[in-house]
């Protein structure tokens, strides 16, 4: 991976596929309003249903939470629950775009040890919006050969590392009730 060449794609508004712990993963800055909505039109993918923020650690979501409502006890489980495979819902900040949360008083993250995102999110001191690498309703790619010849032209960053190895897309829960949404 050519790190400077991701990072300037990422800083200057582009789209990155990216793998992920089971799938690849298209993603862009959660900062940029322009970018969230050139990848929501790219993916065909309705902005009510909100993004996943996927994170180096946990300090790189602190922007786009509201961690007070988390109480000490639910944030040592949901903690607890990391990294990989496991996205959990939790209060959102009140002054993140609506297009990360959607519809939802949620937002929906994850903390990954998948190298290639946590040398990204490391240096850029964010986390990468997260959604699967494949137009909506399709089967999303599990290697970037096999990434839909559409979606590759349309990215402006691909980086050709390889997924976790998991058998399934993340398992998605609520952080503080634990009812799971996604199995």
């Amino acid at each position: 991976m050519n790190e400077e060449n991701v990072v300037d794609a990422f800083n200057n508004g582009g789209i990155i596929a990216y793998p992920t712990e089971a799938v690849f993963g298209l993603g862009c800055d959660p900062d940029n309003e322009e970018s969230l909505k050139h990848l929501l039109a790219l993916k065909q993918r309705s902005a009510e249903k909100g993004l996943i923020l996927l994170a180096g650690n946990y300090s790189q979501l602190l922007p786009y939470i509201d961690d007070s409502k988390i109480p000490q006890d639910k944030r040592f489980t949901m903690l607890s629950r990391w990294p990989d495979g496991i996205t959990q819902l939790v209060p959102k900040n009140s002054n993140i775009s609506p297009l990360l949360s959607g519809k939802f008083d949620t937002i929906a993250v994850r903390i990954t040890s998948q190298p290639d995102v946590v040398a990204l999110c490391k240096q850029t001191n964010k986390p990468i919006v997260s959604t699967s690498a494949n137009l909506s309703g399709q089967e999303p790619a599990k290697t970037w050969q096999t990434l839909d010849p559409v979606l590759s032209k349309q990215v402006d960053f691909i980086i050709e590392g390889v997924t976790l190895g998991h058998s399934s897309p993340s398992k998605i829960m609520h952080a503080l009730t634990g009812k799971v949404i996604r199995t």
